[in-house]
């Protein structure tokens, strides 16, 4: 049946050969997980109803093969009261109970076969089904790390890019001459300032002079 194949197909499949095909290894994990809870969902039910099968067959089994046994008693009487005709119509129930009880006992087998096959995919399934959740944290722990491991190793090629080092080069020495330019022309605005202050005592000092000057010279 579909439901066995479907099943079949999950217990044989390999958790980690899922995951590494998977473009969301995570997201593989929790819907292998979720199909593999469905599925035995699935079984449960069927494994129910299979059972509830067998016992019904196994109940109408029981049924016909004591008609069988009721109308024997029956035809034997009928022979024993000379009654032939009666005896032959008994005989005739006979033997279609007795071909409905072989029928319904060839159909219990197979309804036992069946439901041994759904106990035993049910059991292999439980059994998956453990074993992925047991993995389930591993795996995901695991992916997760090598993203951030990838990341990590994209992020230092890129800082290591050739390219991106000479950018950064340019950059410092860029910073480096305006720090420079700035600091000269603070030195230049220095030196101005001294030097209007030394033109100012020098004009003091001739003016001093020529005062003195002056003076001497009774001017």
């Amino acid at each position: 049946m579909a439901l066995l194949e479907r099943v079949s197909t999950l217990v044989r499949a390999n958790l980690n050969d899922l995951i590494d095909k998977a473009e969301d290894p995570e997201k593989m994990i929790k819907q292998v997980i979720l199909d593999m809870q469905n599925q035995l969902l699935q079984v449960k039910t069927q494994v129910a109803i299979a059972i509830a099968d067998e016992h019904l067959l196994e109940k109408k089994r029981k049924e016909n093969e004591d008609k069988t046994a009721e109308w024997t008693r029956k035809a034997e009487l009928a022979v024993d009261k000379k009654q032939d005709d009666l005896a032959r119509a008994a005989l005739q129930r006979v033997e279609s109970y007795r071909e409905l009880t072989a029928s319904f006992e060839q159909q219990s087998a197979d309804q036992k076969v069946q439901v041994e096959n759904l106990k035993s995919a049910l059991r292999k399934l439980e059994q998956k089904l453990t074993e992925a959740q047991a993995k389930a944290d591993l795996l995901v722990a695991q992916q997760r790390r090598a993203r951030a491991v990838s990341k990590a190793s994209d992020a230092h090629l890129a800082m290591g890019d050739g390219s991106k080092a000479a950018t950064f080069d340019r950059m410092k020495r860029k910073v480096a001459h305006t720090e420079a330019v700035g600091q000269a022309k603070a030195e230049l605005a220095s030196d101005n300032t001294e030097d209007r202050l030394a033109a100012l005592e020098k004009e003091d000092r001739i003016e001093q002079l020529l005062a003195e000057m002056k003076s001497k010279r009774g001017a």
